[in-house]
């Protein structure tokens, strides 16, 4: 009996992925635990192995987007050191042919249009855009797909709206300043600005819980966990991996788990336990130099908060004009949940936090 290869669950809310690459073909001989293929859904890649040995017979192509669960597969099972080369050609090339042979009734309707000279506009500009050396057109990757319909999805099924205000950095600086050379030395990594956000962050979910809150349907679920997801930008997409019990975490457990994701989002390890969880969502546009903007939901979370570009600006203090290292800081929230008041009770709780780190560092 042939073995159903099925596409696995990949974390809460994902229902559906694309199948980006058969590292396998149909018709060849795999081994058990021998990498199949990759599964992309919005948030990270999955490689599925084999579940056992044998000639393995596709059923879907690759770039097709594939439900959790879908039979995607089977892998006829064969005796050790039976001579399988032969047999199973047949086969592949059967289970072959739709895959091979389906694009082709598209290939003459799209050739031959732009061939007559038609005053119809439509083939003239596709020929334009085929041959124009000022524009490339391509298709999109699977996670980039997956990461648009994400983010429309988010726009239309929230009520976001975006609030702002403004931090002076210069105690978080100068601390960062005076501990920097102990704290790496005792803790091998260096204390960076956001743990101190996510320290505040948290502060500011205990005070103002209705943040940390999500819609399900008819229902209103306040979470009591502080699990905070940190967008990191990697040259497949965005992705959020997720700090667990930020409340418990030190300042030290912090950066060394941003540290740890770092190098797994570099080297492709990122897992979906890594990016599930999260209740909010912090994103730092100000690494790419971004002065201020407004930044998207994460569903089904209710907060997210931009950080932006420390420039120094002149403000005024105590009567007096001078210059201060400042951020803008932008709270989106689902305003179906959250309330305008409490949004800028807790950005500002957000501001007070940075503004006197030393707080954040008693526990105060």
């Amino acid at each position: 009996m042939n073995i159903e290869v099925k596409i696995p669950s990949a974390g809460e809310s994902i229902t559906s992925g694309v199948l980006s690459i058969w590292h396998k073909k149909n018709g060849e001989r795999v081994s058990r635990d021998e990498l199949l293929f990759t599964l992309e859904t919005d948030k990270v890649s999955q490689e599925v192995m084999a579940a056992d040995s044998g000639i393995l017979h596709t059923k879907v192509a690759e770039g097709e987007e594939v439900k959790i669960g879908q039979v995607v597969a089977e892998i006829e099972p064969v005796a050790e050191g039976a001579p399988v080369a032969a047999a199973p050609a047949p086969i592949a090339e059967k289970a072959a042919a739709p895959v091979v042979e389906a694009p082709k009734p598209a290939a003459p309707a799209a050739i031959p249009a732009p061939e007559p000279k038609s005053p119809t506009p439509q083939p003239q500009a596709a020929h334009a855009v085929a041959t124009d050396s000022r524009a490339t057109r391509k298709k999109l990757s699977p996670l980039r797909r997956k990461i648009a319909t994400q983010l429309v999805m988010a726009q239309q099924t929230a009520a976001i709206l975006t609030t702002f205000n403004e931090c002076d950095m210069s105690a978080v600086m100068a601390l960062r300043k005076e501990l920097q050379e102990d704290f790496s030395k005792k803790h091998g990594v260096k204390l960076g600005f956001m743990s101190f956000f996510i320290k505040a962050v948290v502060d500011a979910l205990q005070a103002i819980p209705s943040i940390n809150s999500r819609m399900d349907g008819d229902e209103l679920i306040t979470n009591n966990a502080y699990d905070i997801g940190v967008a990191v930008g990697t040259e497949r997409g965005l992705i959020v991996p997720v700090l667990k019990d930020c409340e418990k975490l030190s300042f030290a457990e912090i950066e060394a788990s941003l540290a740890g994701f770092a190098v797994k989002a570099r080297e492709g390890r990122i897992s979906m336990e890594d990016l599930s969880g999260g209740v909010f969502t912090i994103s730092n546009g100000g690494v790419y130099g971004s002065l201020l903007s407004t930044p998207i939901l994460n569903p089904p979370q209710s907060g997210i908060l931009g950080m932006h570009k420390i420039q120094e600006r002149a403000v005024v203090v105590n009567g007096q004009i001078v210059a201060r290292p400042m951020m803008y800081l932008a709270l989106s929230y689902d305003h179906r949940v959250v309330d305008g008041k409490e949004a800028v009770t807790f950005l500002v709780r957000v501001k007070d936090c940075l503004e006197n780190p030393a707080r954040l560092l008693l526990g105060a």
